[in-house]
């Protein structure tokens, strides 16, 4: 329940008003919402205690063509502004501040600008000017250029945003979304429109049209600051730097109409994109998109839903979406794909917020194609059966506790996240009262009512909105002669291109490409970046954790962590110590989690293919438990999610260590018995039933089609598979390797099925040998009951006191190229993709500890930041979407990608020129660039342990994995400080130069066919060894089985620590 708390600041604050003020009593958030009465510009802020602050700037963005303008208009933001007119300014100046540099997203009705900082001080500075970059921008031809569109000098499409455009224009998932967005809109609608820009329409687009755009939408009272976390005097400290140094700013813009200047229209809510008829009839339409392999299409069903406002039926909607598709016992996953030959691998529920009704979709993954066509009319008497038979009242109220239980998880670890989409929406669509504020952010009230409510009125739900209403289906089908047409039609526009602009048009596209860098290529005056003060790291508070390894009984003890006497106290009065390695990291939570790890090291090669499998079906098994009950597959499923928050299986931790079996799970602290025992019964009870495993190779089979479209899967795949061996487990279980050996087990299980039994059965074996154990609790562990004897009860029979073994790392599974990575380079061809992906892979510094980390750290931010070298090269030339270098301490490995490259070789090439300049001298590396280094460096430590679970979590994996003290990379922070320019350069010199030498590094591409003899040409110029593949796979060589790969995940909520941002 929400409540009006008494006012603590006053109703007004200089030119801003306070509209509105929620106190949340299930979560320590206070909500205050501002208006500026001047210039109408908006203020959100969200009070709480965190590390990190965070900011979303939202624009309303109607358009009513393909143009791409509030994308495009997305990118130029970042491109200068009035008072800060250098490229990638906001960036520096970001970096300076603790943070990792400025992003953005485009949806269909807004832009959203962010920016994350640990602590206030680098916050409350970047607001000014990336407030003057949203509203003033500088909105240049050259920025146009190198960001949006050109044409390189072969005559070839370009641009950051065309690469983007690019890399997905053709791929199922953007064809069918806007074919939907055509049938479901009327002509008139904003909604139909591709926001990111058609590549036709892209390459016509002018900087003129994005102008006139930008002053259209781009207005203070069309803009919210959306503002998460912990500022020192409250939300005044926000609206004090608002007041004094942006409003004077906008007044003198002449943007003081109010709130409501004359003439103005709320996008989509007073417009013609608020028009929206119910739809009259059904309609179906099939979408192709460009596959080699026919087997398995995609399906959308789309019904309109609710108002906005609607909350309660709002929540209803998701919920019952979650109980019919949430597990493997779930009504709709039990008819579809828990069967020996699915129909399709994953069905899930989704909503889109729209001015005027919701729009409900059902998306439906690995069709066989053969069964499309009906498939909707197959799914509608499903739920129409749902509806007969009866809501089951026990499971329903399990999933609403379930999803409560995660709601508060959630906000323990993410209060910014989990609000932030809520907050947008009521800016885009709410009253302007702030009236629907307080409901729409009260998930708790809505759980509490939805829980009183009987079968019947979840039956009339499902009948209201999506049995009796008319639909539109866009069903999407692979098509091999399509795949070529496209290529055949890109090679022929080339063509014609090239033809129609001749040698004088192709050097006038060169001098302007050429024109448009050096333009952007203008230093940013040293004074500017210095005026931008550097924090205090000491500004920044850390989350404290209590600590205790206990490494078991015979095994040599760890060292104490400071300021850990409590827990160690409380845990040593439980009971005697354990023959088996437990290590309890304490912090202040509602939950506690449960990891094991088991080292994967003895397992014969042989068997590592089958990991997937084995984690596929992980939950999904009966079980035979410690007390002799037997629990059927559902059973599992259905206790599982009754007792805990969240379950997970899979290889390694965070990304690293994946030649170890992890689970994980999560509970309330009064569960904790629950979760080990748990442990315990998965691990040693699962039985392998041939029917059940019959489900899950059938469901792997069917998605590996749909997972091999992705290039970038496919790229990870093939890397692995040349830089790793036989040892590997994550090698074995990549897309490639799947490929072959599916099908095979599908044979094998159908006519041998206990050897594959047999063979699981070994891998259980081998993985649960007491050397390679290891266990993890995370949370509140000084409120847990009988924190350590619990694990006797549970596991002292099966581990007995046996000599620790060390964590297998990666750096033993790599194969002899990748042990010497020199002259290989392989170029597949994906007819699914028009873009490249890239990775080159050269030797680097192997271990967690090594001396030259810090430097190689710094060396890494310096390349990598938003606007620093690689960005403004690469992608700043349009040469490609994404361009990186990343270190694998474990493996020992320093790579360089490209993501969605339109010109890939260019890229390589660029970045060889930058690595060589900065180390000749001829590309400066200033003091300014070192700083924001460090001080991004600084916010990713800060990032990395912001929330309670996540500084637990890292707490173990530095004890118990890398082997290196508890606050490791707090420690590091005096190390980045001290690293030098020279260092740097030397760290360039040593390891970078290599990455692009033939002679010391090996190249893996995944192109579009028709980009594949160029890229493989350039590389043997380079100087590689190159091998030219293509990923097809004969329809009806897959026919002959049941389709599909799943993952390595069993389908459960681990909370993932990881992020992954780009301007999109």
């Amino acid at each position: 329940m929400a409540s009006v708390t008494p006012v603590a600041l006053p109703e007004k604050f200089g030119n801003f008003d306070l509209v509105k003020r929620v106190k949340l009593d299930f979560t320590d958030v206070q909500v205050s919402k501002w208006q500026s009465r001047v210039t109408g510009l908006s203020v959100v802020h969200l009070d709480y205690e965190a590390p990190i602050v965070n900011g979303y700037f939202v624009v309303g963005t109607e358009i009513f063509d393909d143009s791409g303008c509030p994308h495009t208009l997305e990118h130029l933001v970042f491109m200068g502004s009035e008072k800060y007119p250098y490229k990638g300014i906001i960036d520096h100046l970001a970096n300076r501040g603790f943070s990792n540099g400025t992003n953005a997203w485009t949806d269909n009705d807004h832009t959203a600008y962010t920016v994350s900082t640990a602590g206030e001080q680098g916050f409350l500075q970047i607001i000014v000017p990336y407030i003057d970059h949203i509203l003033y921008p500088t909105l240049t031809k050259a920025g146009f250029v190198t960001e949006v569109h050109h044409i390189d000098p072969k005559g070839q499409d370009s641009g950051v945003v065309y690469s983007e455009m690019q890399g997905r224009e053709n791929t199922s998932g953007d064809l069918m979304a806007l074919r939907l967005q055509r049938l479901l809109d009327p002509p008139g609608s904003a909604y139909r429109s591709e926001t990111g820009g058609l590549m036709e329409a892209l390459r016509v687009l002018t900087i003129e049209q994005i102008r006139k755009y930008h002053s259209t939408y781009y207005v203070p009272h069309n803009l919210s600051l959306i503002v998460t976390g912990k500022l020192s005097s409250g939300t005044s400290t926000l609206l004090s730097v608002l007041q004094e140094k942006v409003e004077p700013n906008l007044i003198a813009h002449g943007q003081n109409l109010g709130p409501r200047p004359t003439g103005w229209k709320r996008p989509f809510v007073e417009t013609a994109s608020a028009i929206r008829p119910p739809i009259k009839e059904t309609v179906k339409d099939l979408v192709e998109f460009p596959e080699n392999d026919e087997s398995v299409g995609e399906l959308i069903i789309t019904f309109l839903g609710p108002a906005p406002n609607e909350f309660l039926e709002r929540k209803a909607l998701e919920i019952i979406g979650t109980y019919l598709t949430s597990s493997p016992v779930a009504p709709l996953n039990k008819e579809y794909i828990e069967i020996d030959t699915p129909l399709c691998t994953y069905i899930y529920f989704s909503e889109d917020t729209r001015a005027t009704a919701l729009y409900m979709a059902i998306y439906v993954g690995s069709i066989p194609t053969e069964h499309i066509d009906k498939f909707d009319t197959q799914l509608k008497a499903s739920l129409q059966r749902v509806v007969t038979e009866g809501i089951d009242m026990e499971r329903m109220a399990m999933v609403i506790n379930r999803d409560e239980r995660q709601l508060r998880s959630k906000l323990e670890s993410a209060k910014g996240d989990t609000f932030s989409g809520t907050i947008i929406n009521d800016f885009l669509y709410g009253a302007e009262d702030g009236s629907e504020l307080e409901a729409s952010m009260d998930e708790m009230n809505q759980y509490a009512a939805v829980r009183k409510w009987t079968s019947k009125q979840w039956t009339d739900l499902l009948q209201k909105y999506y049995i009796d209403p008319h639909s539109v289906v866009v069903r999407g089908k692979p098509s091999a002669s399509l795949a070529a047409k496209l290529e055949s039609d890109e090679k022929a526009r080339v063509a014609a291109q090239v033809e129609r602009l001749g040698p004088e048009g192709l050097k006038k596209a060169e001098t302007e490409l050429e024109e448009a860098k050096a333009e952007h290529d203008k230093p940013i005056p040293t004074e500017i970046l210095l005026d931008f003060a550097v924090p205090s790291v000491k500004s920044i508070a850390f989350i404290p954790v209590q600590s205790l390894q206990e490494p078991g009984t015979g095994r040599a003890p760890a060292a104490r962590v400071p300021d850990s006497e409590a827990l160690s106290e409380y845990i040593e009065s439980d009971g005697s110590s354990l023959p088996f390695f437990v290590q309890y990291d304490h912090v202040e939570s509602d939950f506690v989690s449960v990891h094991a790890l088991f080292s994967l090291t003895k397992l014969p090669h042989r068997l590592r293919p089958l990991i997937s499998t084995y984690l596929s079906a992980f939950f999904a098994l009966p079980v035979v438990r410690q007390s002799g009950e037997r629990l059927t597959h559902e059973d599992v499923v259905n206790k599982l999610d009754n007792e805990t928050v969240s379950y997970d299986v899979g290889l390694g931790v965070g990304g690293l260590f994946a030649e170890t079996f992890r689970i994980s799970i999560k509970v309330e602290t009064a569960h904790y018995e629950t979760a080990i025992a748990w442990l315990r019964d998965l691990m040693y009870g699962a039985v392998f039933d041939k029917e059940r495993l019959q489900v899950t190779i059938a469901k792997i089979q069917q998605s590996l089609p749909e997972m091999k479209r992705d290039g970038n899967t496919v790229l990870g795949s093939l890397w692995a598979d040349l830089l790793h061996s036989d040892a590997s487990t994550s090698r074995a279980g990549g897309i490639l390797p799947q490929i072959d050996f599916m099908p095979k087990l599908a044979t094998q299980l159908s006519e041998k099925p206990e050897q594959v039994i047999a063979d699981l059965e070994e891998i259980r074996r081998y993985a649960a040998d007491p050397s390679g154990v290891r266990f993890s609790v995370t949370g509140n562990v000084l409120k847990l009951n009988k924190p350590r004897s619990t694990w006797a009860k549970y596991f002292a029979t099966a581990l007995p006191e046996k000599t620790l073994s060390p964590v297998p790392l990666s750096s033993q599974t790599l194969s002899e190229l990748g042990e010497k990575p020199v002259n290989k380079a392989v170029v597949m061809s994906l007819p699914t993709i028009e873009s490249s992906f890239v990775t080159y892979s050269t030797k680097g510094i192997k271990g967690f500890n090594h001396p030259e980390y810090p430097a190689f750290r710094i060396a890494l931010e310096v390349l990598n930041a938003t606007e620093s070298y690689l960005w403004r090269y690469i992608r700043g030339s349009g040469l490609a979407y994404g361009a990186y270098v990343s270190l694998d301490v474990e493996s020992g490995l320093l790579s360089f990608s490209l993501y969605r490259s339109s010109n890939s070789m260019s890229a390589y090439k660029e970045a060889s020129n930058v690595l060589k300049g900065l180390v000749d001298g001829s590309i400066s590396l200033d003091t300014t660039t070192l700083d924001a280094a460090k001080s991004t460096v600084v916010y990713g430590v800060a990032k990395n342990v912001s929330t309670a679970g996540r500084a637990a979590l890292v707490s173990f994996t530095n004890q118990a994995l890398r082997g290196v003290p508890q606050t490791h990379q707090v420690d590091l922070l005096e190390q980045y400080q001290v690293v030098t320019k020279e260092d740097v350069l030397g760290i360039f010199k040593k390891y970078f130069l290599p990455l692009f030498d033939a002679s010391s590094s090996v190249a893996i591409v995944v192109t579009a066919p028709a980009k594949q003899d160029e890229i493989a040409d350039g590389l043997a110029s380079s100087g590689f060894s190159v091998e030219k593949r293509t990923l097809e796979i004969d329809p009806e060589e897959l026919a002959e089985h049941d389709h599909d790969c799943d993952s390595c995940e069993s389908g459960s909520e681990f909370d993932s620590d990881s992020e992954s941002d780009d301007r999109s």
